[in-house]
């Protein structure tokens, strides 16, 4: 049963066996006519209304068993309907309707039992009656502390919900604090010698060029790779200083920009082919820019760890999954295991955040080879965590396990 009815459903179940018990007690009881049948089975179904309309219950339920009572003097029990009404009227609030329900009540009851008894003394009337009133008052009491209680509880409820919207408020500004410091560290540090490296290139270019020699490609390469980390370093402080920018990368920074990837990869001295496969179709935004950076880490560690190898780059478009791979013939033997670096890392965080599959390890024939298989279609919910761990005997292909070579 859901949470939505389980309230109708125990006011029907009191309601239902009140009917009941009324019913039974109207049948002991000798002269009961139809009337107080009915007035019994109204004033207890009444009880159905008891949260949605307390005090139209409570009038309904009161006057069908001040009825049942003056006709049929059942005793005590024709008041148990009108305690419970009672109860749910002060519990809403309605303190004062209440009151007055129960004296018209108790007073019409008591009055019609000594006008009309004449086996039944007295005193026993009154002993009857100062019992309900206990009762009228014990009803009266146990709402009003459920009403406090749950408006207690509503009280608690919202300073919870107040306090965590002060911690993520708090936490927003916190992390808005972190990128602007982060964004300012980095356009202190960063930005100026990336400039010089990339004037002083141009200049370089220019007196070549000016004095009719052959400009080096390695020269060029430097400065292609300046403006490259300038226009990029730049969308990156623009993502840290405007938090409702898009948290991607620089715009270009994705598999349309290989070509110019393993131009400048082989003017600087690296031996690099490319091969596509599969039929290239729409990506989303945050594939596209994870394969084109593990194709540009993997190339960087070649030239970096693999002593003048070459490497091989393959990117295969398939229905379900991207798979970007990168073999280079260098010094890394199967039998290699080395802690990984932060390149390496930082490609495992990519593949992961994607709910891709990352493998990186040394080849039996000799080299170090790069696997990313990334998902074309992203998944709903990624990752909460990664595992901090690098086992060196993982299986090929299984997800985040890593045998890295020592590369960055």
């Amino acid at each position: 049963m859901s949470t939505r009815w389980r309230p109708f459903a125990a006011d029907a179940a009191v309601s239902v066996a009140l009917t009941v018990m009324l019913l039974v007690v109207a049948l002991s009881t000798p002269g009961t006519g139809v009337l107080d049948y009915v007035v019994v089975v109204a004033g207890s179904l009444s009880l159905l209304l008891v949260r949605r309309a307390p005090v139209v219950a409570l009038v309904i339920c009161t006057a069908c068993m001040l009825v049942f009572s003056v006709e049929a003097h059942p005793g005590p029990t024709a008041a148990f309907p009108v305690i419970v009404s009672v109860f749910a009227t002060v519990n809403a609030g309605h303190r004062l309707v209440a009151a007055g329900a129960a004296a018209v009540f108790l007073g019409g009851s008591l009055a019609a039992n000594l006008a009309t008894t004449t086996d039944q003394p007295a005193l026993s009337i009154l002993q009857n009656t100062s019992l309900l009133i206990g009762w009228f008052v014990a009803a009266g009491v146990a709402a009003t502390v459920s009403r406090h209680r749950q408006a207690y509880l509503h009280q608690v409820e919202e300073r919870a919900a107040e306090a965590e919207r002060t911690r993520e408020e708090v936490a927003l500004r916190r992390a808005g604090e972190e990128r602007l410091r982060i964004a300012r560290e980095l356009h202190d540090s960063l930005t100026h010698s990336i400039s010089i490296i990339k004037v002083q290139a141009g200049v370089a270019v220019h007196l070549a060029r000016k004095r009719g020699e052959d400009v080096p490609p390695a020269l060029l390469a430097i400065q292609e790779a300046s403006g490259d980390a300038m226009r990029e370093l730049r969308a990156t402080l623009e993502v840290l200083r405007d938090p409702d920018a898009d948290a991607g990368e620089a715009p270009g920074s994705g598999l349309e920009r290989l070509d110019d990837l393993l131009d400048r990869a082989r003017s600087a001295g690296l031996s690099a082919t490319m091969l596509i496969t599969g039929t290239r179709g729409s990506l989303p935004a945050e594939v596209d820019r994870a394969a084109y950076r593990i194709v540009q880490e993997a190339l960087t560690n070649v030239s970096r760890h693999a002593g003048g190898a070459s490497a091989a780059v393959r990117i295969d478009y398939g229905l379900d999954e991207l798979v970007v791979q990168i073999d280079d013939d260098g010094r890394a033997g199967a039998d290699t295991t080395h802690v990984p670096g932060v390149g390496l890392l930082g490609m495992r965080e990519r593949v992961a955040a994607l709910g891709g599959r990352l493998r990186a390890e040394a080849r039996p024939e000799g080299g170090f080879t790069v696997r990313a298989e990334l998902p074309v279609s992203l998944p709903t919910e990624l990752p909460a965590a990664l595992p901090t761990t690098v086992r060196a005997d993982s299986p090929a292909g299984v997800p985040l396990g890593l045998p890295l070579e020592g590369r960055s």
